[in-house]
């Protein structure tokens, strides 16, 4: 990779960006919600539950983390959870219609994932072309692919071996909940301790200046939306594994769960700040919310105001705080 990395800044990341007053004050929130929840939602606090919920939270949190790095980049991608449907899908059909083995299924519906989101990368530098606009596309034309390949019916897949991954345990722990803990690792090691992550940092700073500096611009786009294909397309091979099917109505809602995980962690929705440590509370904040919701009885459609509220109240603060930084 071509970087100057004399040019390039290290980013304000990391665990003392989640220890600032900003995270500071969601981890306060944080530990309010969890407290009320104990008192008032029942079942909240035993352990079956609270391994759920890290388990629930794995579903959308792996793509959380990658969508931190895309929004640093100064990017967006709504189309991950039509890439999770549509990699379901593949490998439902590849398994069951065309008899292709397992891992060879996910192997292959891994790339078309991870080849579809470096695609919009390369479009977004080449042509000019917003990622909201080149993944709002991807948003409907896979969720409709993936409904031609399955004609809107589950796919059920006889694998003992694979509905392993997406509802086994170890030592009693989700092996969902392991995955998200992996994801954490990685996607934070990258942000804060390559070159690779201070690029993406200073693309999304002013990717005009990070070009002069010697950075390769286009390859960082390509390989930030690449990452984020990636997560999505794990996430529908988890969910898969947990249906034991392929299904392409899967993954409602994601791309929203996994941006307001981001922005809520403190993720500057103009791009260059951001913090994979802030995006772990915000999916934990977030998972718990919804597991509290689900157990207080709410209304599923209230529960969705509440998530599109909770979105809409982030990006306002996210806005405020934006202003303040740059007055």
């Amino acid at each position: 990779m071509n970087v100057g990395a004399n040019a390039v800044d290290k980013p304000v990341s990391g665990v003392r960006s989640a220890l600032s007053w900003e995270g500071t004050g969601l981890l306060a929130v944080l530990i309010i919600v969890f407290v009320l929840l104990s008192i008032w939602a029942p079942n909240f606090l035993t352990m079956a539950n609270l391994l759920n919920v890290l388990q629930q939270a794995a579903f959308f949190g792996i793509v959380a983390f990658a969508m931190t790095l895309v929004i640093v980049s100064g990017e967006i991608d709504v189309s991950v959870g039509s890439s999770a449907a549509l990699t379901s899908s593949l490998v439902g059909y590849m398994v069951v219609s065309m008899g292709v083995p397992m891992p060879l299924a996910a192997l292959i519906a891994l790339v078309v994932a991870i080849a579809l989101g470096a695609f919009v990368g390369w479009i977004r530098h080449v042509f000019n072309v917003p990622t909201f606009i080149g993944t709002l596309a991807l948003f409907l034309a896979l969720r409709g692919a993936a409904h031609l390949v399955t004609n809107t019916f589950p796919i059920p897949i006889d694998s003992s071996e694979f509905f392993y991954w997406g509802t086994g345990r170890i030592l009693g722990v989700p092996v969902a909940a392991l995955y998200l803990v992996i994801a954490f690792v990685v996607v934070a090691f990258i942000a804060n301790f390559t070159v690779f992550g201070r690029s993406v940092y200073a693309v999304g700073g002013n990717a005009r200046t990070a070009q002069i500096s010697g950075i390769n611009v286009l390859k960082i786009r390509v390989i930030v939306m690449a990452i984020s294909g990636f997560t999505a397309g794990i996430t529908g091979l988890l969910q898969t594994a947990q249906l034991s099917s392929g299904n392409s109505n899967i993954a409602q809602g994601l791309e929203f769960d996994a941006i307001a995980a981001a922005v809520i962690g403190g993720t500057a929705m103009s791009g260059g700040k951001g913090s994979v440590v802030g995006t772990l509370i915000g999916v934990l904040f977030v998972a718990i919310l919804l597991n509290g919701m689900v157990l207080l009885g709410l209304n599923p459609y209230f529960q969705q105001v509440v998530r599109g509220a909770l979105v809409l109240f982030a990006v306002l603060i996210n806005v405020v705080r934006t202003r303040r930084s740059t007055a």
